[in-house]
């Protein structure tokens, strides 16, 4: 298993409603994995635990052997940009960067990373490319400009090209799709797939919407495994 959740209880504050409470939940090696839920039921707070951006107060999150709850900030912080590419809802690009560059970003944080795009191309820019054109980003001299001249369905590839970059185990995709019509939304996620399973990375992707759920391996609805019934506002 490459994700391991057990006795898992999370609120953003004492005294405050528990938001997460999860006996068990588990992802295997090579996955993709769809978790649906709607607006407030937890779904943001449990990736930011899965990803280490949240600390683990109760229970135990296991991820890639490595038990979340014993490490500090920082040493999440490693462990992210080492192994965990992250797909966010506002896609989150840097503005005064290029698109191959902004593409290239996870390979400044993290040598490991960095060395192992390099065993799939001979230069950074190179394996950047390849990610834009295996997610239909070539066309000509569009690398080149600026991520904020691009539409919303060039920015989401770019987005994923860059938390695809260095090969990290696991993707994590939080509702990537949700400014998409239904046909790009459909042709998006199955790029993804093709590379997701060239580099044998597990995906996990988060959405409201349940009509994707079907392309998936399995789906899980955050509801059903949450004892916690508080929704709440997401942080």
């Amino acid at each position: 298993m490459i994700i391991d959740v057990k006795d898992l209880e999370f609120c953003w504050q004492p005294d405050t409603p528990t938001v997460l409470s999860i006996d068990a939940f588990q992802v295997a090696e090579g996955e993709r994995l769809f978790i649906k839920g709607p607006s407030g039921s937890g779904k943001s707070t449990l990736l930011s635990l899965l990803s280490g951006v949240t600390a683990v107060v109760d229970g135990s999150v296991r991820v890639m052997d490595h038990a979340l709850e014993q490490l500090d900030s920082v040493q999440r912080d490693h462990f992210r940009a080492n192994h965990i590419g992250y797909i966010f809802q506002m896609f989150n690009l840097i503005p005064y960067l290029s698109v191959v560059d902004n593409v290239m970003l996870p390979c400044r944080f993290s040598a490991y990373r960095h060395a192992r795009a390099l065993t799939r191309g001979k230069q950074l820019e190179s394996e950047a490319m390849r990610l834009l054109q295996h997610l239909d980003m070539d066309h000509g001299e569009l690398h080149q400009r600026a991520v904020m001249m691009l539409s919303v369905g060039q920015q989401q590839r770019v987005a994923a090209a860059r938390a695809l970059m260095g090969s990290p185990e696991l993707l994590i995709a939080d509702e990537p799709t949700s400014s998409l019509d239904a046909d790009h939304r459909e042709s998006f996620i199955r790029l993804l797939f093709n590379e997701c399973r060239e580099m044998n990375t597990t995906l996990i992707f988060v959405s409201h919407d349940a009509s994707l759920q079907h392309l998936f391996d399995r789906t899980v609805d955050l509801s059903e495994i949450n004892r916690s019934n508080q929704y709440t506002t997401e942080v």
